[in-house]
């Protein structure tokens, strides 16, 4: 029986298309919750951006794995962080800087480490976020990155795909402390975690603290920063509109983000939990 689902937010549970989950997606998730299953997010985004995509429904996200699994909530508790090392995010700010003309890390944080929506842009070249409008949105800038560590942190790159894979190939290169991933099948963003630690990771950790094995964990997931909850788990679950790596990582393949293909499968796991049986979506 499955006892905790967890998913990604962007263009898998959320399609990029609407502001925040559906009302439907709400009451999928109200259904599990009123049986005793636990539901949460996975997702690159810090805590307190959750609020706006739930609507103001803190249960909703009271479990999850954020930043990529960097911090862990079970009922509303924090039980896991992982930290980017402030030195080692110096040196990736300042290769940036050398080797691009349209890039910038990003951090999400106040300056001591606090983690924020908002995000600083971290170069010192601010001419480049000027220049560059349709990447670069309304942030502030800073010459360099704070003494503190930091719980986020990513590259935003102008220049297409093509450019912004190069980019992610030469950051795993350059800098082995880290790992780099792109959160979005679209978004030109490159996501920075500690090495060896993803959103699987943020996965086990949830698991082990409600005493459940992986087997009564489903995942669902459509882009490349999804793959460590996807690859080797025994229920995971690509959305339609997921990447061709996510696709074939997947245990399970269900419709796509925009029909809220998640949110049937949150009711089918909620319905199944009341007879023990198996979710429809696993019965193919």
């Amino acid at each position: 029986m499955i006892k905790l689902a967890l998913t990604d937010m962007d263009d898998t549970l959320k399609a990029m298309c609407h502001p925040r989950v559906t009302d439907y997606a709400l009451d999928a998730i109200d259904a599990m919750l009123s049986v005793g299953l636990h539901f949460g997010p996975v997702s690159g985004r810090v805590p307190n951006a959750m609020s706006w995509m739930f609507d103001g429904r803190e249960e909703c996200y009271a479990t999850g794995a954020f930043v990529n699994g960097q911090m862990v909530y079970l009922d509303g508790e924090l039980v896991h962080e992982e930290w980017l090392d402030a030195a080692e995010l110096s040196r990736v700010a300042r290769w940036v800087l050398e080797n691009t003309v349209d890039a910038s890390l990003v951090l999400y944080g106040n300056g001591d480490g606090v983690p924020s929506e908002s995000g600083h842009y971290v170069t010192a070249d601010p001419a480049r976020i000027e220049r560059d409008p349709q990447t670069f949105g309304p942030r502030d800038v800073w010459a360099k990155v704070p003494a503190h560590d930091q719980i986020k942190a990513n590259v935003f790159c102008g220049g297409g795909r093509e450019h912004l894979v190069w980019v992610r190939d030469a950051l795993r290169s350059e800098f082995p402390a880290f790992d780099f991933v792109l959160p979005s099948n679209i978004a030109p963003i490159v996501d920075i975690m500690p090495r060896g630690w993803d959103k699987g990771s943020g996965v086990r950790v949830l698991a082990q603290a409600l005493g459940i094995g992986l087997d009564e964990v489903v995942t669902f997931g459509d882009s490349e920063n999804d793959l460590g909850m996807i690859e080797g788990f025994p229920n995971s679950v690509a959305v339609e509109n997921a990447s061709e790596e996510v696709r074939q990582a997947a245990t399970w393949h269900i419709g796509a983000s925009k029909d809220d293909a998640v949110a049937d499968a949150l009711l089918q796991i909620a319905e199944a939990a009341g007879t023990g049986g198996v979710p429809a979506f696993m019965q193919g």
